[in-house]
């Protein structure tokens, strides 16, 4: 089953696999990915978040009601994510451009689901680590989820 569908307006090569055996580990609903540059996201961030600026990450739940009856079988929503974020922050750690963009899809799906790191009292930051060690991602992505 793929949920992912992906729009990678980028030269960046990106694995959809691993992207898909996460997304599946905590929800069957279609999850639109994008991957975009800086300039992109900067836009999308001042309209949405009023910060005028690029950011890595951003999620875009999907309203599930429906004539007021709520829908499973609705998208769950958008995650969009700078490539330029991902492949200077992969050289700076010293990751992989996939382990990168996993963290940040990790960090987008989970605020699709609910989870807000600025107002919760560390559930997200938790459930980053118990992802990233289920999926035998790096450490040194448990170490950045801290930081966050």
């Amino acid at each position: 089953m793929n949920i992912i569908d992906l729009d990678n307006q980028t030269e960046l090569p990106v694995d959809v696999n691993i992207l898909e055996k996460i997304a599946l580990s905590l929800s069957t609903r279609e999850i639109e990915v994008i991957l975009t540059d800086n300039a992109s996201i900067a836009e999308l961030n001042a309209i949405h978040r009023d910060k005028n600026m690029p950011t890595d990450v951003l999620s875009f739940p999907m309203d599930t009601m429906f004539m007021g009856i709520a829908s499973e079988h609705h998208p769950l929503g958008s995650i969009v994510i700078s490539s330029d974020f991902v492949q200077t922050r992969s050289e700076e750690l010293g990751h992989s451009i996939n382990d990168e963009f996993s963290l940040l899809f990790i960090h987008g799906l989970l605020h699709l689901l609910g989870y807000d790191h600025e107002t919760d009292k560390g559930e997200m930051r938790a459930k980053e680590k118990e992802i990233i060690e289920q999926f035998a991602l790096p450490s040194s992505l448990i170490i950045r989820t801290e930081e966050f």
